[in-house]
Protein backbone atom coordinates (compact mmCIF):
# COMPACT_ATOMS: atom_id res chain seq x y z
CA UNK A 1 0.00 0.00 0.00
CA UNK A 2 1.37 3.53 -1.22
CA UNK A 3 2.33 6.26 1.97
CA UNK A 4 0.25 8.81 1.17
CA UNK A 5 1.78 12.01 0.37
CA UNK A 6 2.28 14.60 3.41
CA UNK A 7 -0.53 17.71 3.10
CA UNK A 8 2.34 20.97 2.24
CA UNK A 9 0.75 24.04 2.68
CA UNK A 10 2.80 27.34 1.95
CA UNK A 11 1.19 30.58 4.30
CA UNK A 12 1.96 33.63 1.83
CA UNK A 13 1.95 37.49 2.07
CA UNK A 14 3.24 40.22 -0.32
CA UNK A 15 3.65 43.91 -0.25
CA UNK A 16 3.66 45.67 -3.36
CA UNK A 17 4.03 49.53 -5.05
CA UNK A 18 0.35 49.78 -4.55
CA UNK A 19 -2.63 48.53 -4.42
CA UNK A 20 -3.87 47.65 -8.64
CA UNK A 21 -1.66 45.29 -10.74
CA UNK A 22 -3.52 47.19 -13.74
CA UNK A 23 -2.25 50.32 -13.06
CA UNK A 24 1.16 49.02 -13.18
CA UNK A 25 2.05 48.21 -9.47
CA UNK A 26 4.44 45.49 -8.21
CA UNK A 27 5.24 43.59 -5.81
CA UNK A 28 8.24 44.47 -3.66
CA UNK A 29 8.45 41.43 -1.07
CA UNK A 30 7.12 37.68 -1.09
CA UNK A 31 7.41 36.27 2.03
CA UNK A 32 6.30 32.50 2.80
CA UNK A 33 5.95 29.78 5.59
CA UNK A 34 6.20 26.38 4.79
CA UNK A 35 3.81 23.71 6.95
CA UNK A 36 3.75 19.79 6.61
CA UNK A 37 0.78 18.02 8.64
CA UNK A 38 0.12 21.68 9.94
CA UNK A 39 3.33 22.00 11.41
CA UNK A 40 5.72 24.17 11.09
CA UNK A 41 9.12 23.42 9.27
CA UNK A 42 12.39 25.17 8.62
CA UNK A 43 11.58 25.74 4.78
CA UNK A 44 11.00 29.51 3.86
CA UNK A 45 10.84 31.67 0.59
CA UNK A 46 11.58 35.40 1.16
CA UNK A 47 12.62 37.89 -1.51
CA UNK A 48 12.65 41.82 -1.52
CA UNK A 49 12.04 42.93 -5.41
CA UNK A 50 13.34 46.03 -7.45
CA UNK A 51 9.90 47.30 -8.90
CA UNK A 52 11.67 49.83 -11.71
CA UNK A 53 8.66 52.26 -10.94
CA UNK A 54 8.26 54.26 -7.82
CA UNK A 55 6.44 53.21 -4.80
CA UNK A 56 3.25 55.20 -3.46
CA UNK A 57 4.09 57.13 -0.45
CA UNK A 58 0.96 55.71 0.75
CA UNK A 59 2.13 52.08 0.35
CA UNK A 60 5.47 53.25 2.27
CA UNK A 61 3.55 54.21 5.49
CA UNK A 62 2.26 50.57 5.24
CA UNK A 63 5.53 48.92 4.67
CA UNK A 64 8.33 51.31 5.42
CA UNK A 65 9.92 49.71 2.19
CA UNK A 66 11.89 52.02 -0.10
CA UNK A 67 13.11 52.50 -3.72
CA UNK A 68 16.69 53.17 -2.49
CA UNK A 69 16.50 49.95 -0.23
CA UNK A 70 15.27 47.72 -3.80
CA UNK A 71 17.69 49.63 -5.87
CA UNK A 72 19.77 47.03 -5.57
CA UNK A 73 17.43 43.80 -5.69
CA UNK A 74 16.36 41.24 -8.17
CA UNK A 75 13.81 41.50 -10.42
CA UNK A 76 10.64 39.59 -10.11
CA UNK A 77 11.55 37.45 -13.45
CA UNK A 78 14.83 36.77 -11.63
CA UNK A 79 13.20 34.98 -8.63
CA UNK A 80 10.32 33.41 -10.90
CA UNK A 81 11.35 29.88 -11.09
CA UNK A 82 12.37 29.39 -7.39
CA UNK A 83 9.34 30.76 -6.80
CA UNK A 84 7.05 28.45 -8.58
CA UNK A 85 8.88 25.04 -7.44
CA UNK A 86 8.75 26.15 -4.00
CA UNK A 87 5.09 26.97 -4.31
CA UNK A 88 4.20 24.10 -6.44
CA UNK A 89 1.98 21.21 -5.47
CA UNK A 90 0.72 23.37 -1.77
CA UNK A 91 -1.98 24.81 -0.69
CA UNK A 92 -1.63 28.67 -0.32
CA UNK A 93 -2.59 30.00 2.76
CA UNK A 94 -3.58 33.54 2.26
CA UNK A 95 -5.33 36.14 4.09
CA UNK A 96 -7.44 38.22 1.55
CA UNK A 97 -6.20 35.94 -1.02
CA UNK A 98 -7.56 37.63 -4.27
CA UNK A 99 -5.02 40.55 -3.52
CA UNK A 100 -2.13 38.40 -3.31
CA UNK A 101 -3.08 36.03 -6.04
CA UNK A 102 -4.01 39.24 -8.11
CA UNK A 103 -0.79 40.64 -8.13
CA UNK A 104 0.91 37.49 -8.43
CA UNK A 105 -0.72 36.47 -11.96
CA UNK A 106 0.01 39.67 -13.16
CA UNK A 107 3.69 39.03 -12.55
CA UNK A 108 3.68 35.79 -14.23
CA UNK A 109 1.90 36.62 -17.23
CA UNK A 110 4.78 38.53 -18.01
CA UNK A 111 6.67 35.71 -18.03
CA UNK A 112 6.83 32.67 -19.91
CA UNK A 113 3.98 30.80 -19.64
CA UNK A 114 5.69 27.37 -19.70
CA UNK A 115 6.53 28.27 -15.99
CA UNK A 116 3.26 29.33 -14.63
CA UNK A 117 -0.05 30.75 -16.45
CA UNK A 118 -1.76 31.48 -12.90
CA UNK A 119 -1.08 30.38 -8.81
CA UNK A 120 -4.32 28.71 -9.24
CA UNK A 121 -2.69 26.19 -12.22
CA UNK A 122 -0.33 25.34 -9.91
CA UNK A 123 -1.61 25.39 -6.29
CA UNK A 124 -4.89 25.21 -4.29
CA UNK A 125 -5.69 28.47 -2.38
CA UNK A 126 -7.00 28.63 1.21
CA UNK A 127 -8.31 32.35 1.75
CA UNK A 128 -8.32 32.55 5.83
CA UNK A 129 -10.19 36.53 5.53
CA UNK A 130 -13.34 34.49 3.75
CA UNK A 131 -13.24 31.80 6.41
CA UNK A 132 -12.67 34.45 9.25
CA UNK A 133 -15.90 36.35 8.08
CA UNK A 134 -17.81 32.98 7.75
CA UNK A 135 -16.53 32.08 11.39
CA UNK A 136 -16.61 35.65 12.71
CA UNK A 137 -19.65 37.65 10.77
CA UNK A 138 -19.81 41.39 11.65
CA UNK A 139 -16.54 41.29 13.32
CA UNK A 140 -13.43 42.99 12.75
CA UNK A 141 -11.46 40.06 10.71
CA UNK A 142 -8.25 42.03 9.55
CA UNK A 143 -4.45 40.14 10.86
CA UNK A 144 -4.49 42.67 14.22
CA UNK A 145 -8.31 42.00 15.07
CA UNK A 146 -8.04 38.17 14.59
CA UNK A 147 -4.60 38.26 16.36
CA UNK A 148 -6.38 40.29 19.55
CA UNK A 149 -9.12 37.54 19.13
CA UNK A 150 -7.26 34.47 19.28
CA UNK A 151 -4.35 35.74 22.12
CA UNK A 152 -1.66 36.12 19.76
CA UNK A 153 1.08 38.99 20.37
CA UNK A 154 1.58 40.91 17.28
CA UNK A 155 3.14 43.72 19.63
CA UNK A 156 6.76 43.40 17.62
CA UNK A 157 4.65 44.59 13.90
CA UNK A 158 5.10 48.14 13.39
CA UNK A 159 4.99 47.69 9.64
CA UNK A 160 3.77 45.38 7.62
CA UNK A 161 6.37 43.14 5.95
CA UNK A 162 5.65 39.83 4.24
CA UNK A 163 7.72 37.24 6.03
CA UNK A 164 6.56 39.15 9.40
CA UNK A 165 3.00 38.63 8.45
CA UNK A 166 2.97 35.49 7.14
CA UNK A 167 4.44 33.79 10.42
CA UNK A 168 1.69 35.64 12.20
CA UNK A 169 -1.23 34.48 9.65
CA UNK A 170 0.52 30.83 9.78
CA UNK A 171 -0.33 31.27 13.83
CA UNK A 172 -3.67 32.99 12.79
CA UNK A 173 -4.47 29.69 10.93
CA UNK A 174 -3.43 26.84 12.84
CA UNK A 175 -5.74 28.06 15.97
CA UNK A 176 -8.50 29.55 13.98
CA UNK A 177 -9.11 26.34 11.80
CA UNK A 178 -8.61 24.43 15.50
CA UNK A 179 -5.36 22.69 15.05
CA UNK A 180 -1.87 23.73 17.57
CA UNK A 181 -2.13 26.26 19.38
CA UNK A 182 1.42 27.89 18.02
CA UNK A 183 4.00 27.63 15.99
CA UNK A 184 6.86 28.03 18.78
CA UNK A 185 6.73 24.35 19.25
CA UNK A 186 8.48 23.75 15.93
CA UNK A 187 9.23 20.27 16.26
CA UNK A 188 11.07 21.02 19.33
CA UNK A 189 8.91 18.93 21.98
CA UNK A 190 10.51 16.48 23.58
CA UNK A 191 8.72 13.22 24.65
CA UNK A 192 9.70 11.87 28.14
CA UNK A 193 9.21 8.55 29.06
CA UNK A 194 8.78 8.22 32.69
CA UNK A 195 9.15 4.68 33.70
CA UNK A 196 8.35 4.72 37.64
CA UNK A 197 5.46 2.60 38.66
CA UNK A 198 1.85 3.59 39.16
CA UNK A 199 1.18 4.43 42.68
CA UNK A 200 -1.99 2.28 43.83
CA UNK A 201 -5.24 4.64 45.33
CA UNK A 202 -5.77 3.66 48.68
CA UNK A 203 -9.21 1.59 49.35
CA UNK A 204 -10.29 3.56 52.03
CA UNK A 205 -10.09 7.17 50.28
CA UNK A 206 -12.65 9.30 50.65
CA UNK A 207 -15.13 10.50 47.65
CA UNK A 208 -14.01 13.19 45.76
CA UNK A 209 -16.09 16.58 46.66
CA UNK A 210 -17.80 17.74 43.25
CA UNK A 211 -18.36 22.03 43.69
CA UNK A 212 -20.95 23.14 41.40
CA UNK A 213 -20.84 26.36 39.55
CA UNK A 214 -23.05 29.08 40.74
CA UNK A 215 -25.22 31.20 38.35
CA UNK A 216 -22.30 34.12 38.23
CA UNK A 217 -20.02 31.28 36.89
CA UNK A 218 -22.16 29.52 34.62
CA UNK A 219 -23.33 32.88 32.75
CA UNK A 220 -19.56 33.51 32.58
CA UNK A 221 -18.55 30.26 31.26
CA UNK A 222 -21.27 30.47 28.44
CA UNK A 223 -20.29 33.96 27.71
CA UNK A 224 -16.60 32.99 27.29
CA UNK A 225 -17.78 29.95 24.88
CA UNK A 226 -20.06 32.64 22.51
CA UNK A 227 -16.78 34.33 22.47
CA UNK A 228 -14.77 31.50 20.66
CA UNK A 229 -17.59 31.02 18.24
CA UNK A 230 -18.52 27.75 17.60
CA UNK A 231 -16.43 25.54 19.76
CA UNK A 232 -16.65 22.15 20.39
CA UNK A 233 -17.50 22.45 24.06
CA UNK A 234 -20.86 24.64 22.44
CA UNK A 235 -21.67 21.53 20.19
CA UNK A 236 -21.26 19.14 23.49
CA UNK A 237 -23.64 21.01 25.19
CA UNK A 238 -26.14 20.74 23.00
Amino acid sequence: MQASTPTRQIVLDTETTGINPKEGHKIIEIGCVELVERRLTHNRFHVYLNPDRAIDAGAIEVHGITNEFLSDKPRFADVARDFVEFVKGAELIIHNAAFDVGFLNHELSSLNAALADSVESICTVFDTLAFARKKHPGARNNLDALCKRYGIDNSHRELHGALLDAEILADVYLIMTGGQSSLIEEHETAVVEDRRPLAKTASNRPGLKVILCNEEETLQHQQRLNNMGNSLWQKASV
